[in-house]
């Protein structure tokens, strides 16, 4: 029976990386598998340095399964890391199964013949490549999209940008204060470690300056 490893991303603090938990748990189900493992994190797919998608990639064992939603789960990375990320998939025989890819599903069964497997493993990395371009274009296309939008709204002054949860923020400054560890602390706002830094950099900022510092806003581009 195959090791499956379960990988969840969204792109910001603000959405929910475990959104596909179940639909995962129901594949695995209804193939009399189970998913031994699962690895969440918030951070774009179009940033290689993913330290869950890592931490998943440095537990495996060869012919592990790292499963996920959707392709665009695992990338919308550019050519370069894409191809490094694969390199680091490949040197663990990570086989790799999406369930929008539905040729990838019987790289879940490991009872296949090597000859069999392998046939299958190659075309899975072709149409694993392909939907990766799409991934990355979708992703490209949309951010130009938003920066033209940006850019008109901010010529006719409507443009305001993405406003930071100052509710959660003041609670994690509270724990803070109470000397909780980052680890809890994200456990108990369901916020991610980087945005608890950017509360701790802030809280840096304040001190230094003896002022609150101005709110910057920036706008959300997601990926």
């Amino acid at each position: 029976m195959a090791f499956i490893r379960a990988y969840l991303r969204a792109s910001t603090d603000d959405q929910d990386a475990t959104r596909a938990r179940e639909d995962l748990e129901r594949f695995a189900t209804e193939r009399g598998l189970k998913v031994a493992a699962w690895y969440t994190e918030n951070e774009s797919g179009a940033k290689l340095n993913r330290p869950e998608l890592f931490r998943l990639i440095e537990d495996a064992h060869a012919g592990d399964v790292l499963l996920v939603e959707q392709v665009d789960r695992l990338s919308r990375l550019n050519t370069e890391d894409w191809e490094a990320l694969k390199l680091k998939l490949n040197g663990k025989r990570l086989r790799v199964v999406a369930l929008d890819l539905p040729t990838s599903w019987m790289g879940a069964d490991a009872t296949r013949d090597d000859a069999t497997q392998a046939m299958l493993d190659a075309v899975n990395r072709m149409l694993l490549d392909m939907l990766a371009v799409v991934a990355r274009k979708d992703y490209t296309d949309r951010r130009r999209r938003q920066a033209q939008g940006i850019a008109k709204a901010q010529q006719a002054g409507l443009y305001r940008g993405r406003r930071a949860d100052a509710g959660r923020h003041a609670a994690i400054a509270e724990m803070l204060d109470r000397g909780m560890s980052w680890s809890s602390i994200c456990v108990a706002t369901g916020a991610s470690r980087s945005t608890v830094k950017r509360v701790v950099d802030g809280r840096k900022g304040h001190d230094a300056r003896g002022a609150n510092l101005p709110h910057m806003e920036v706008p959300a581009l997601t990926g």
